[in-house]
């Protein structure tokens, strides 16, 4: 093989042809259509390809396999099986292989490596310049991938042995060291180049105009680039075929590789002047997406179209996916739209099983099904670039979670991102933006309000869940609903109820104890334990102990995590408005609760029904209470009256006082105590 500047062919030609009649000649080649190829996911496999078949000094072949950030089974790797080109009849790899063919057929064209590449344009006119560029660096990834496994496996595995033998592959390629690296340089520009061709087409340029100068100086850049990556990717498929036979009398090895360092200082000049030229793009348009996000937001729309658009819909036609179905922001319009932002982790499982619970899973949500749409919007925590292990993640969630997801998450425009970090205030905590059906923002973020009430919280927005919390009270109500059906039924139908705490085994034994002999007295009292926050192995075990030894089982472990979780969201949505923080008895009684946890001391809350009339008390102070039921005889079982013995000694006499209170029903049900003795008072009913 002769090097290209002794090619007589290549001299006559290059010194009549200037660069704007080759560029001419790509554009007259060039006629896309509706075709669309998944780039990123390709160019990641092209990538995988050239970085783990490339030897190394350091690398011996029986340890190949134990890199450490190799992954076999890794999200991009399973995916790329499935990926095929939209708007195609012809699968991908019938794709690749019709590259393949004309890049390895010497006859194709000539020796002329230019009219092998124009032929190769020719074949994919009907794709951009991004999908051309990684198809043919797909084909040649093939062949150099194939070369390397290989003479990788050829001593270890004799599969690989025989194949290579069939081949013609010899295991010495001592002598071609100095030229398989520079091949290996090679590979790593040309995929430089095509992440820079492939940025530059996913720029919004439809949605935001840039000065007209530089969208055409980027694009004569693109063609160019495009030109020398696929020529460049011919001339390695020639010398890769050469060195499968290692035929001495048809390769010179430092001819070769100096033909390939010629390619590397060409294309490496190439694309330091295309990524100054994308980049200034990407800068400009950056900005007036932003500026036009922010204006958005404080304009009034008649529909939400405009706004899902900029933020969630600038790169895809077909943002969203609900398991396969695709949709399009069109089919949100009219509808109140949540956006759930967050890592592609999302949340706990049982944290992420609550909020499915608490939105489709919920009664309510039947009679608003329709009227709202939650969107996942995933954010990876290293900014637009995706690990495997956040593919693995959304993959797995997006397609078992109710709600839609974006399709393409990785291709969010950074711009969008630094918006929704910014304006939004995501700092990498899930958060749920309530847009209403004209795009407003109504609410910052309606997690809490969701965790407290499910699909009640509809519309989700700020003034609602003040107006949820003006119906509230300090109640046990308030404190089980929607945790669980059971125990939310015995409450309502007015049971008493103790919710206790500790990871005090002995403690717990002697409370329930207590507990038993005031229910042998007639108190009908439902035992619920709660363990503590964030339950570990320890709490469920004790949990399994107390519902099988000490009292029938209310909560499963599950659900006892949702219990401190709802808790949580209580103090963070009273805790909001910030003016209420000093004189809010729930965000007080909540605190406290929460602080019990924190303590070591065992604690319980005694109440019924929906009564504000709540027992709280921990350590000495519950013993002392517990010490004071016997002395309340026959009625003990009235829990109204037993508030009063907290407070002050029983009086061993009662005093003889009466009271008139108005009557209501719910004053039938509920004890009083009287004011100075602290003994429950009888009831009669007077006439008037």
């Amino acid at each position: 093989m002769r090097p290209l500047e002794f090619d007589p062919i290549w001299l006559s030609y290059i010194s009549s042809l200037n660069e704007e009649i080759l560029i001419k000649k790509l554009l007259i080649s060039h006629d896309p259509d509706a075709r669309l190829v998944e780039s990123h996911m390709l160019l990641h496999t092209v990538e995988n390809v050239i970085r783990f078949g490339t030897p190394s000094q350091e690398l011996i072949i029986s340890n190949f396999f134990q890199v450490s950030d190799f992954d076999p089974g890794s999200t991009s790797n399973d995916k790329i099986s499935s990926t095929e080109v939209v708007g195609s009849q012809e699968p991908l790899a019938h794709t690749t292989c019709n590259i393949s063919l004309q890049m390895l057929s010497r006859f194709s064209g000539g020796k002329d490596l230019h009219a092998r590449s124009m032929m190769l344009f020719e074949l994919l006119r009907n794709y951009r310049w991004g999908d051309k560029v990684v198809l043919v660096l797909t084909a040649f990834a093939k062949c150099y991938g194939e070369l390397w496994l290989l003479r990788q496996l050829y001593s270890s595995n004799p599969l690989a042995k025989s194949v290579a033998i069939l081949k013609g592959l010899s295991n010495d390629i001592s002598k071609f060291k100095h030229q398989l690296k520079t091949l290996n340089l090679l590979a790593k520009a040309m995929i430089d180049v095509a992440k820079c061709i492939i940025k530059f087409e996913g720029l919004p340029l439809e949605n935001v105009k840039l000065d007209d100068e530089m969208v055409a100086a980027t694009k004569s850049q693109i063609y160019m680039a495009a030109y020398w990556v696929i020529r460049s990717a011919l001339t390695c498929s020639s010398q890769i075929t050469d060195l499968r036979a290692l035929k001495p009398e048809s390769l010179n090895s430092t001819i070769a590789a100096w033909e390939l360092s010629s390619l590397v200082y060409r294309l490496s000049s190439r694309y330091s002047l295309l990524r100054r030229q994308v980049e200034a793009c990407h800068q400009q348009i950056e900005k007036k997406i932003y500026q036009k996000l922010q204006n958005l937001f404080k304009e009034t729309h008649v529909d939400n179209q405009g706004v899902l658009h900029m933020l969630l819909a600038l790169n895809d036609d077909l943002p969203f996916r609900d398991c396969s179905k695709l949709m399009g922001v069109s089919e949100l319009k009219n509808k109140i739209v949540i956006l759930l932002i967050s890592k592609p982790e999302l949340l706990p499982s049982e944290e992420l099983f609550f909020l499915v619970q608490q939105t489709y899973d919920h009664p309510y949500h039947l009679m608003i099904k329709g009227n709202y749409e939650i969107i996942w919007v995933p954010i990876s925590s290293h900014g637009l670039t995706w690990t495997d292990a956040e593919q693995i993640s959304f993959s797995f969630l997006s397609n078992s979670l109710p709600w839609y997801s974006l399709r393409k998450p990785h291709l969010l425009n950074s711009s969008v991102v630094n918006f929704i970090q910014t304006e939004f205030s995501y700092k990498g905590k899930p958060i749920m933006v309530v847009l209403d059906s004209q795009g407003k923002m109504t609410n910052s973020n309606a997690l809490d309000m969701t965790f407290i009430w499910g699909a009640r919280a509809y519309p989700f927005s700020v003034s609602r869940e003040n107006e949820l919390w003006e119906g509230e009270n300090w109640s046990l109500q308030l404190l089980i609903d929607d945790i669980d059906p059971l125990l939310a039924k015995l409450i309502k139908e007015g049971r008493n109820v103790c919710i206790y705490g500790s990871k005090d085994l002995e403690w717990i034994g002697e409370f329930n104890g207590k507990m038993k002999e005031i229910q042998n007295a007639g108190m009908q009292l439902e035992m619920v334990y709660t363990g503590k926050k964030n339950p570990d192995e320890e709490i469920r075990s004790i949990l399994l102990t107390a519902n099988r030894n000490m009292h029938r089982n209310l909560l499963s472990f599950r659900k006892l995590h949702l219990f401190w979780i709802r808790l949580e969201s209580m103090r963070r949505s009273r805790l909001r408005p910030a003016e209420k923080a000093n004189t809010d008895h729930i965000l007080e009684q909540v605190s406290e609760m929460l602080d019990f946890d924190d303590s070591q001391k065992g604690w319980a809350l005694i109440g019924k029904g929906s009564s504000t009339d709540i027992i709280k008390l921990s350590g000495n102070k519950l013993r002392e209470f517990l010490n004071k039921f016997p002395d309340w005889g026959e009625h003990v079982r009235l829990m109204g009256a037993s508030r009063t013995a907290i407070e002050t000694p029983l009086h061993a006499e009662p005093c003889g006082h009466t009271s008139v209170i108005p009557y209501t029903e719910e004053s039938m049900e509920e004890s009083v105590a009287c004011e100075k003795c602290k003994h429950p008072l009888k009831k009669f009913i007077v006439y008037q």
